[in-house]
C-alpha cells in the first residue's frame, strides 16, 4: 500500500520490528489495535495530539487499512465501527480520521458511520510527484 497509494503518507516500507514497537507503543499508552487476521487488516486509535495535552484527553484520531484485494467486504466498516465502540466505552469523545481527499471509498465508509467532514486541507501532503488534500472526518462515538 505504501508503494502504490496515497492511503498512506509515506513512502518507506517498514519492517516487522517498527511494527512490533508501534503495536507496543499503543498498548503501553492504552490504546486499541484491532487486526482482522485472515484479511490481514488492521485499524488503531490513538491521541489526537500524539503527546499529553491535558485538553485533548478526549479526542482519538484512528487510522484503517484494508488490503486492495479485501476492500467491499465489510472489513474496514467493521473494524472501524468497533474502534469507535471501544472510544465511546472509554470516555472518548469525539473520534477523528485523516483521509487522503481523493480516497472516495474511504470517506463513503466513514459517512456511512456518521463521520462528518470537519475540515480539508489543500496542498499538505506530497507523493509520488504530486500534491495531496487531506480531509479530516470526525464523530462522536
Amino acid at each position: 500500500m505504501i508503494l502504490t497509494s496515497t492511503a498512506v503518507y509515506a513512502e518507506e516500507i517498514v519492517d516487522l520490528a517498527n511494527r512490533q514497537a508501534w503495536f507496543e507503543a499503543r498498548r503501553r499508552a492504552g490504546y486499541p489495535v484491532l487486526v482482522a487476521a485472515a484479511a490481514r487488516c488492521w485499524a488503531s486509535a490513538r491521541s489526537a495530539t500524539g503527546g499529553p495535552w491535558p485538553c485533548y484527553a478526549a479526542t482519538v484520531e484512528h487510522s484503517v487499512h484494508v488490503r486492495a484485494d479485501r476492500r467491499g467486504q465489510g472489513i474496514g466498516r467493521a473494524i472501524v465501527a468497533e474502534l469507535a465502540e471501544r472510544a465511546r466505552a472509554a470516555g472518548k469523545h469525539v473520534m477523528l480520521g485523516g483521509i487522503d481527499a481523493d480516497n472516495a471509498a474511504s470517506i463513503g465508509l466513514h459517512r456511512n458511520l456518521g463521520f462528518e467532514q470537519a475540515a480539508r486541507h489543500g496542498e499538505v501532503g506530497r507523493k509520488f510527484d504530486r500534491w495531496l488534500d487531506l480531509v479530516i472526518m470526525e464523530r462522536r462515538p
